[in-house]
């Protein structure tokens, strides 16, 4: 089995892999677009946009099962793909991926990191948030997805990036990935302006 942890979704972390019953990790030598290619298309989570190595997830545990990883890119699995079994890599070299189907958000143009217009950088590209069903729900989930705190109130900017998101969440989610989510659709979008958010905590 395969998976992702220490990252704030499935689709973002240091890579693992169970061999035995046993989890484990793979070393960052040689460690690449097209091996961490293989490992999101496993997940589900579409393609890799980012590639990190020395643990930039936190160190993991156990066995180090992979080093000097070589994937081509179109293998099904990530164990389909030469390596070197005997490695001379500790946990500080852990790898690890950042999924296009992995989102991450940010207030921008605020006092702060808790204050701004919403950007959620999602396949690869950074995009505004749609206002049309931006609601106290939808900018309380965000400011407590961001260690923000509580939400003060909404505001408006302009959109000038190339993506737009539209989020629907029906209760107090633990993200707005978790709520119902559109992605350059233009007819939900239509007239509308970017959403922000002015929340009462100033972040970590």
């Amino acid at each position: 089995a395969l998976r992702l942890a220490g990252g704030r979704s499935r689709c973002e972390g240091r890579v693992e892999i169970e061999q035995a019953g046993v989890w484990g990790t793979v070393c960052d030598d040689a460690w690449d677009l097209p091996d961490a290619n293989v490992v999101c298309r496993q997940l589900r989570c579409g393609w890799a946009t980012r590639v990190h190595s020395g643990a930039a997830f936190g160190r993991g545990s156990g066995p180090i099962l992979r080093d000097e990883v070589g994937c081509e890119g179109h293998e099904e699995h990530l164990w389909d793909c030469p390596a070197v079994l005997e490695h001379d890599c500790s946990h500080k070299e852990d790898a690890g991926v950042v999924c296009s189907e992995h989102q991450e958000w940010q207030l921008s143009g605020g006092r702060d990191g808790c204050a701004g217009r919403v950007e959620v950088f999602f396949r690869g590209t950074w995009s505004t948030v749609c206002d049309n069903t931006w609601y106290d729900l939808e900018a309380n989930v965000l400011c407590r997805t961001l260690g923000c705190g509580e939400l003060l109130r909404r505001v408006s900017f302009n959109h000038t990036l190339p993506g737009r998101m539209l989020y629907q969440c029906g209760s107090l989610q633990p993200s707005l990935a978790h709520c119902q989510w559109t992605y350059n659709k233009s007819a939900p979008c239509h007239q509308s302006r970017a959403a922000g958010a002015v929340c009462n905590g100033t972040g970590h």
